[in-house]
């Protein structure tokens, strides 16, 4: 479309990023996702088999129900991570593109004798939108019952969240992505009922709402517990896959390492800072922007990753190229999170008093 900003294939925006935001957020407007993929996943073991080696329960899953879910590694860190959305006869999965061939690959090696088949889905694409508005009305018929809702608007069942507060901004995300054949889903065919709006637009509604992405909050030391991912994509109840060790000692015995923070940045600097500019805690850098965007309400936002050290009430310094832009962070997942079981502890031998 004319005036659009293109990245990569990626549609930042249409010409008007603040006014795309206040109309995706309305109803009014989809966003097409480019840095979005499609995973098909066919075969009577589909369901058992996913909640076998993932991190979510999947296998009563009911056709028309959405989730997500995590692959881990053996040492409880994140590898993959897909939006769930059962049919009844084919289970999609929608990752961040870069993640697809390497999610695929790994889900094919490890079908062993299951009955399942996967393929990536090139003739695909996603669009994503908020739901009960005149997008919705002009996307939803073109999906063919292939729509996925977010969870994380509240808690799953077996899931915990970590954020200590009354009002979640994530439950106000009601949030939608329809997979739509690419040949048949033109430019024109989606937006006819909707305005066109890119991802800097919906990115800033994902940023705002607190909500970890693959492609921005995880990196190769990331487990789920510091993102408040047990909220939606983890379930604490269900039986042994891979990484489930870390999972359940992290939650019910210790604290992650790092914790997720939401920055308001001073807007006062043209600058915004790319993801990994570090976070500074007076001299210290205390860790790394992992998403960012510019709010048609709260200005320039910022998802951050720091230490567990850090103070709740530290103000911190985000390096935007060169520029030092001053940051108030707002807790997310909070330094005391985890270590939520009550194990009654045994006084050391050495401490007792001695029988007279």
């Amino acid at each position: 479309m004319s005036g659009a900003v293109i990245d990569d294939g990626v549609v930042l925006h249409f010409g008007d990023p603040v006014r795309e935001q206040r109309a995706l957020a309305a109803g009014r407007a989809a966003a097409p996702l480019a840095d979005r993929a499609v995973i098909a996943v066919r075969g009577e073991d589909r369901l058992t088999w996913l909640d076998s080696i993932t991190s979510q329960s999947v296998s009563t899953l009911a056709a028309g129900e959405s989730t997500e879910l995590l692959v881990l590694t053996p040492q409880g860190h994140i590898e993959h991570a897909a939006a769930v959305l059962e049919d009844g006869e084919t289970t999609w999965l929608i990752t961040d593109a870069a993640d697809a061939p390497g999610l695929a690959k790994w889900l094919t090696m490890m079908r062993f004798r299951s009955r399942v088949e996967v393929a990536e889905r090139t003739d695909l694409v996603v669009v994503g939108f908020v739901p009960d508005g005149t997008a919705a009305e002009a996307i939803v018929p073109l999906a063919q019952g292939r729509v996925w809702r977010d969870p994380w608007a509240g808690v799953s069942a077996g899931g915990w969240q970590y954020a200590q507060t009354d009002e979640h901004p994530g439950a106000d995300r009601a949030w939608c992505e329809a997979i739509l054949d690419r040949n048949e889903a033109s430019a024109s065919d989606v937006f006819a009922g909707a305005e066109p709006a890119g991802t800097a637009a919906s990115e800033a509604l994902r940023i705002a709402a607190w909500r970890p992405r693959w492609a921005g909050e995880v990196d190769e030391k990331a487990i789920p517990h510091e993102a408040d991912w047990l909220r939606s994509a983890v379930h604490l109840n269900k039986g042994c896959y891979r990484g489930q060790e870390t999972v359940a000692k992290v939650h019910n015995l210790g604290h992650p390492p790092r914790r997720m923070v939401m920055l308001h940045l001073d807007g006062s600097e043209s600058t915004l800072p790319v993801r990994g500019a570090p976070v500074f805690d007076g001299d210290r850098e205390a860790g790394r922007i992992t998403s960012v965007a510019r709010h048609h309400e709260l200005g320039p936002i910022a998802l951050a990753i720091v230490s567990r050290r850090t103070a709740a009430d530290a103000v911190l310094v985000v390096d935007a190229d060169g520029t030092r832009v001053a940051a108030s962070q707002e807790v997310i997942v909070p330094a005391d999170a985890g270590a939520t079981a009550e194990i009654p502890r045994i006084t050391r031998l050495s401490r007792r008093p001695l029988a007279e």
